[in-house]
């Protein structure tokens, strides 16, 4: 209750200028969609509020934004969900869109480090080059799992930089033996809404509820080097590489078994117990493996991925 009293807050301030509403007004629709309707948190709020918006006779992005100046923020420091902010980084890395409803996903990064972001396609904007440097004003914030990231919106205002962004090394490299592989892995599926990534646990978004997903590959590996373990997650560009199994493959598959899970069973198989070296930014808890280099063992590992680097 304490965190749906928070939330009610939080939704209270963003209407106080266009209703009078209560935190406890609020927080009673909150609680009716979660405890009797069985709406996970994310979706009661995002439900609400579209309520309040309507009644209000006004647009997302005028209520957000809400005519006024942005903070100006460095990456690391975003620590809020929808919170509009601006930010001046450069464009440290682009990946392949899963859905055609993204224009673009990738890093950007500052000083204080690196964080993802993703612009839709309906929010018509320009593209951002990889390597170049941008005043990004208006993005809103993202949480998920305690991972914070960003959106471009059809608010967003994008200027080109003539000066080049420093982006500080947020990449961290772990050597060891890969022990584990959660669950989760190998053949998922993602929420299709154009604003979420999230994997469907029995065919249900925690936002967006029972949805029809779209497949992808990833693995979440677990590392001990020794000293400590850590969490590693692989995309579906690194899982292919790590493993040699397509997508096609894994669907294929899981159609002749009748089970996704032996998808992620075989590549548990093959790959618990060999020795890595990954390398990667680091996003909440996790490490994205960007590079990575088998090993006979910890000792050599560090050599090895050097030469992989080279080829």
């Amino acid at each position: 209750m304490a965190e749906i009293q928070t939330h009610a807050a939080e939704i209270s301030d963003q209407f106080e200028e266009h209703l009078d509403l209560s935190t406890d007004q609020v927080a009673e629709r909150l609680d009716k969609l979660v405890g009797e309707y069985k709406l996970p948190l994310d979706e009661a709020k995002r439900s609400v509020r579209n309520s309040y918006m309507n009644e209000a006779g006004i647009e997302r992005d005028d209520m957000a934004s809400g005519g006024g100046e942005n903070d100006e923020v460095l990456v690391n420091t975003i620590d809020q969900d929808e919170q509009w902010v601006d930010i001046t980084v450069k464009v440290v890395d682009l990946w392949e869109p899963r859905s055609d409803s993204i224009s673009q996903v990738g890093l950007v990064g500052d000083e204080s480090g690196r964080t993802k972001f993703v612009s839709f396609t309906t929010s018509e904007l320009p593209l951002l080059e990889e390597g170049k440097s941008y005043q990004l004003e208006n993005v809103v914030t993202d949480e998920y799992k305690g991972d914070y990231s960003v959106k471009l919106n059809r608010t967003t205002e994008i200027t080109e930089l003539e000066e080049d962004v420093e982006v500080g090394d947020s990449n961290v490299t772990v050597t060891g033996s890969l022990v584990d592989i959660q669950s989760g892995s190998g053949l998922i599926k993602r929420c299709p809404h154009e604003d979420c990534t999230r994997v469907l646990k029995n065919k249900r978004c925690s936002e967006h509820g029972d949805v029809e997903g779209e497949f992808d590959l990833r693995i979440k590996a677990v590392f001990d080097d020794g000293n400590e373990v850590r969490d590693v997650i692989f995309n579906k560009e690194a899982t292919v590489e790590l493993t040699g199994i397509t997508l096609e493959d894994a669907k294929q598959k899981a159609m002749e078994a009748v089970d996704t899970s032996v998808v992620a069973e075989e590549m548990r198989e093959d790959l618990v117990g060999r020795y890595f070296t990954v390398t990667g930014p680091e996003l909440g808890r996790y490490l994205l493996g960007n590079e990575f280099a088998e090993s006979r063992s910890v000792e050599n590992a560090d050599e090895l991925l050097i030469k992989a680097r080279s080829l």
